[in-house]
């Protein structure tokens, strides 16, 4: 039996080749990961991998700024609370750069109001931890789509 996940991936054989190939664009796309918690560092980009796209983690947001990674980056998600720069310091940094990186914030900790925050602030999703694939590959497919 075909589960939600799978509906989401596969390509529809209705796809004109157009959209076959802004498909394969964005699923080779560099999604990159800045997450303090060893455990999410190790898993979600081997999810994301299994999802068809390219990924690289990072341990702080520091890591990530001072690797060469940054210009190529599509997606980044993002914890909201690290040690050091915070997950929202980085998103003001990237855009006191001039950095455009859609940004999907994730958090362990259950806040509508921080929720609220980020996405006012331009994130494209914030998703509370443990979240579906199935919600992580929709909010990196509208992340690419952003970008």
């Amino acid at each position: 039996m075909e589960n939600e996940l799978d509906r989401v991936v596969d390509a529809s054989p209705a796809m004109t080749d157009a959209q076959r190939a802004v498909r394969s664009l964005i699923m080779r796309s560099l999604v990159s990961v800045v997450d303090d918690d060893e455990s999410t560092r190790e898993s979600l980009p081997d999810l994301l991998r299994e999802l068809g796209f390219v990924a690289r983690a990072f341990s702080s947001a520091e890591g990530f700024l001072a690797s060469d990674y940054v210009g190529q980056t599509r997606c980044l998600v993002l914890d909201i609370s690290m040690p050091g720069m915070s997950g929202p310091d980085l998103q003001r940094e990237l855009m006191r750069r001039r950095q455009e990186i859609p940004i999907i914030f994730i958090t362990a900790h259950k806040d509508e109001t921080v929720r609220r925050r980020v996405l006012e602030q331009g994130a494209v999703e914030c998703l509370f931890k443990p979240f579906s694939d199935t919600a992580l590959l929709e909010a990196v497919n509208a992340a690419l789509r952003v970008s």
